[in-house]
């Protein structure tokens, strides 16, 4: 009798040290690996998201910057890390049902290798141009690359996202070709872009409205309306049909993450962001604010990845 109750005893203390160790979390600071460099909008999103959620659960959030291979270098890390609630990582559109389907190479799967937690809002793109765009609105940039196939490049931030599988969409509606350059992060394309280096690239609004705006790039059109360049036509009333697509930022964390963990941030990510001084600075960076729970966030990533996968078979895109 003495002995199975010490068994049940050492079988309580064992179930119980998750439930102790949840309970106790965060005691230390967590790390929020961005797998694109300083200084884009991917990287403003997540610095902005860590600041309040380092002040909802009072514990230091550590942005730490890990780019390469369009996000992938990153998002392994995240993929590979303890699933202990002190290491995040911001995941994107591209980095998650995009990567897979354009690269071959890609050390993760988009669902199981990770703990979804939230959506944490959606932005829309724009065509931005510099000197070597040769044109001062969307018709005129058409015209001519029409008149110079393969000759006008674009840049993307790697063959694995969204940007670049979209500018190919581009294409096909638009009967274009264009040549492609690619970077390892958006804050790198700007200057070549202002230099005639490259002439266009399809960017999220936060990395380009001001330089937008100073006049140093031009904006020819968004996917959808943007608070940040409200005088910027759509696709769509410029003649594009269907091009409306709009690229997503979330959080995630490795997998098996206590789900009780993900819930808490996820709440306390809702709290900061849907309604107050949060919602201002998501929507003054022209994101919309979404904050879905962990179980809805999971289903978004799965939904995405055929439907991209399906768009990349139309376009004939080959993993590289």
């Amino acid at each position: 009798m003495q002995q199975i109750s010490r068994r049940a005893v050492l079988a309580g203390t064992v179930l119980a040290a998750p439930a102790l160790a949840q309970e106790s979390w965060p005691s230390r600071p967590i790390r929020c690996i961005v797998p694109l460099p300083p200084g884009g909008g991917t990287d403003a999103v997540a610095r902005l998201a860590m600041r309040r959620l380092s002040e909802a659960l009072g514990q230091p959030v550590v942005i730490e910057n890990r780019p390469g291979a369009g996000g992938t270098v990153g998002s392994e890390a995240v993929a590979r890390a303890a699933p202990d609630g002190y290491t995040l990582g911001l995941a994107t559109t591209s980095s998650h049902p995009v990567a897979p389907v354009l690269r071959r190479d890609v050390p993760y799967n988009p669902v199981s290798s990770f703990s979804a937690i939230t959506l944490l809002g959606n932005t829309p793109y724009v065509l931005v141009g510099g000197s070597a765009a040769g044109a001062d609105d969307l018709n005129g940039f058409l015209a001519r690359v029409r008149a110079n196939p393969g000759q006008i490049n674009f840049a993307s931030v790697g063959v694995s996202t969204l940007g670049y599988l979209l500018t190919r969409q581009l294409e096909l509606l638009t009967g274009t070709q264009m040549g492609h350059v690619p970077y390892r992060g958006s804050s790198q394309v700007y200057p070549d872009l202002m230099n005639g280096t490259v002439a266009v690239l399809l960017d999220n609004p936060p990395g380009s409205s001001a330089l937008v705006a100073d006049g140093k790039l031009k904006a020819f059109a968004l996917t959808r309306p943007s608070a940040l360049m409200p005088n910027v036509p759509t696709f769509e009333s410029l003649g594009v049909r269907g091009f409306d697509a709009a690229f997503w930022y979330g959080l995630v964390a490795p997998a098996g993450l206590p789900e009780a963990i993900a819930t808490r941030i996820q709440q306390a990510l809702a709290g900061a962001f849907l309604s107050g001084p949060g919602l201002a600075e998501m929507r003054a960076m022209d994101v919309i604010p979404a904050m879905i729970t962990p179980a809805a966030f999971a289903r978004t990533i799965a939904e995405d990845a055929e439907r991209w996968s399906a768009l990349a078979r139309q376009l004939n895109i080959q993993p590289e």
